[in-house]
């Protein structure tokens, strides 16, 4: 299994404000950039897996609703997520 559960806890230390609060939007981003990069690595080795695909496309339309959230609500903590996990926008 790609994702345990002691590696969403040191995803949530990381990027959230604490190990247990796992609702901050820092935390979910980061978790939804995790799982993305691991749905895109198996879409590398298996094209037509297209529950896969779609599973991504939703992942993806969550964590951009979420950063626009953020973004609505404090951009000082917006442009520190995106910085930290080096994503485009």
């Amino acid at each position: 299994m790609y994702l345990t559960s002691e590696k969403k806890q040191e995803i949530f230390e990381k990027h959230g404000k604490s190990a247990s609060n796992s609702g901050s939007a820092e935390g979910q981003i980061a978790l939804f950039t995790y799982r993305i990069a691991h749905l895109t690595e198996h879409l590398k080795e298996n094209r037509k897996d297209f529950n896969t695909q779609t599973a991504l496309i939703r992942l993806v339309g969550k964590r951009r609703s979420l950063l626009n959230y953020l973004k609505s609500k404090d951009i000082e903590r917006y442009r520190s997520i995106i910085k930290e996990l080096n994503l485009r926008k």
